[in-house]
């Protein structure tokens, strides 16, 4: 019997995986993080999209996390600004937020006896995120999996589609309806309503995910 444990923030991404897990693994779970993130509607919509997917999900509190990096998420500030510890970086970057993630959610899936760890890092559309790249996430998988002496999978089924391409998978998957209406994504944690999902439509995120359903819908035909 086969068991995925999802990574799932209640984002377009992670929504999309959580359908595609759903279509292929015959047990799955998730697992939210909480990690004094400004934009915490993202965690009350992971426990209502988890809950009508009838997916069990575990919300881990990691509040102190705030308190040792610097970012737009966490304190506020211009998610389009530089960040403060790296110019290369955009404000919005988490340091190490990834690692972290997988790093509990390795563990995590031992005790429930998850097989496979799935994440919807994306190294197409990343926003310059250095932590959602194919080569970091192969890297830290061996890492967890010879610490523990483990043989658990890591399964990135966006690692390369861009957003338009998301939003066709979603489709397929059956849970389109799903991320325009329910998923959040937005910096700002602003509920609005748009055509593309809810959101802002002013920072990055929106940004991307308002161009991605457009090209979606012309290229898709949809």
């Amino acid at each position: 019997m086969s068991k995925a444990l999802v990574i799932f923030s209640g984002g377009q991404d992670s929504t999309t995986c959580l359908g595609w897990a759903k279509n292929r693994y015959d047990s799955v779970q998730a697992i939210t993080f909480a990690y004094g993130q400004t934009h915490t509607v993202e965690v009350e919509q992971a426990k209502k999209i988890a809950a009508m997917m009838d997916v069990p999900l575990q919300v881990v509190h990691l509040d102190f996390f705030g308190d040792l990096v610097n970012s737009a998420l966490i304190s506020g500030g211009d998610v389009n600004a530089p960040h403060v510890d790296n110019e290369a970086l955009p404000a919005s970057y988490v340091p190490n937020r990834n690692a972290l993630f997988i790093l509990v959610a390795h563990a995590f899936s031992q005790k429930i006896k998850a097989d496979t760890l799935i994440g919807g890092m994306c190294q197409t559309d990343y926003s310059g995120y250095p932590d959602c790249r194919e080569d970091f996430i192969n890297t830290l998988k061996q890492a967890l999996n010879m610490g523990s002496e483990q043989n658990i999978k890591v399964e990135t089924p966006l690692m390369f589609l861009n957003k338009a391409e998301t939003f066709e998978l979603a489709r397929k998957e059956g849970v389109l309806d799903l991320v325009l209406q329910h998923s959040h994504t937005c910096y700002n944690g602003d509920p609005n309503m748009n055509e593309w999902g809810r959101g802002c439509g002013d920072c990055p995120a929106c940004g991307l995910r308002e161009k991605g359903y457009y090209e979606f819908k012309e290229q898709f035909g949809v």
